[in-house]
Formats: structure tokens, C-alpha cells, sequence
């Protein structure tokens, strides 16, 4: 009778089990495992020149030190010029304090000057004291001028 056999695999190794003596039996080998990439043997010449890629030499350092150097001048030359354009815009806003104290004074200075002028006493002078006296209808002449938005005073006047 022949004994009824189960194979079980652990590992690389299979085994059979039954009624009989376990005998280890060679696991085979699958064609391709898609789960482990195989890499091709890499002789020491390809592996030495990968070393020495990896490695810094000199022109590699050179060229790096001058780009830090040059990436530093540009951020000093950066933080130089937003400290001017700081300074600038704190300038700036000075002059425009002092253009409006500026502009207080000199409203207020108006208002004393017209507040101060009395016109009645400048009509009763004219008037009186320098024989001045109002303009007739017939002596004012109007008239528009459309070529420019201000007369100049040495234009001639037209004639109606």
C-alpha cells in the first residue's frame, strides 16, 4: 500500500511527510522572482571609478566655494539694499511730517491774514482818501478764452 504523502515547503527546503521516513527533498529554484531584482556582478574597475566619483576633488571644491562665496555677496548686497529702501521710506515719511506741519502753519498764517484785514476800512480808503469808485455795467467787458485753462498777461484782450 502506498503511503499517502504531504509536501510542505519551509524556507528553501521541502519535506515530505507521511508514514515513512522524512526525507529532506531539494526545493527548486523558482525561474524569475519578481519580488528580489537580481544586480549583475560589478567588476573593480567600474566599482573603483564609482568610488572615485563619490569622492570630492579639487576642481569640485573650488566650484562650490565659489558659488557659496558668490550666494553670500548676493545676500549681503540683498540686506543692503532693504536697509536702503528702509532708510528711504523712513525719510520719506519725515518729509511728509514736515510738509504738513509745514502746510498747518501756513493755513493757520492765512487765516490770521484775512481775519486781520478788515475791509470796511479798506473800502472807506479807497473810496474816500483815493477817489476810487465802482465799475459801470458798460466798462466791464467778458470774454471766454477756450484755447488753454489760464491767461497769460501779455496776450492781447478781444475786442467786442
Amino acid at each position: 500500500m502506498a503511503a499517502k504523502k504531504n509536501v510542505r515547503s519551509y524556507g528553501n527546503t521541502a519535506y515530505v511527510h507521511g508514514n515513512t521516513v522524512r526525507k529532506a527533498m531539494p526545493a527548486r529554484m523558482p525561474v524569475h522572482t519578481p519580488d528580489k531584482v537580481r544586480r549583475p556582478s560589478v567588476n573593480n574597475r567600474v566599482r573603483r571609478n564609482r568610488e572615485k566619483a563619490l569622492q570630492m576633488d579639487l576642481p569640485y571644491v573650488l566650484m562650490l566655494t565659489v558659488a557659496v562665496v558668490f550666494t553670500l555677496c548676493l545676500c549681503v548686497k540683498y540686506l543692503h539694499l532693504q536697509s536702503s529702501i528702509t532708510t528711504s521710506i523712513h525719510g520719506i515719511e519725515v518729509k511728509e511730517a514736515q510738509l504738513e506741519k509745514l502746510r498747518t502753519e501756513n493755513n493757520a498764517l492765512e487765516m490770521s491774514i484775512n481775519t486781520s484785514v478788515d475791509l470796511d476800512h479798506v473800502y472807506k480808503v479807497a473810496t474816500e482818501e483815493l477817489g476810487m469808485v465802482y465799475a459801470n455795467k458798460g466798462q466791464i467787458l467778458h470774454y471766454d478764452k477756450t484755447e488753454s485753462e489760464y491767461v497769460r498777461q501779455n496776450e492781447d484782450i478781444p475786442k467786442h
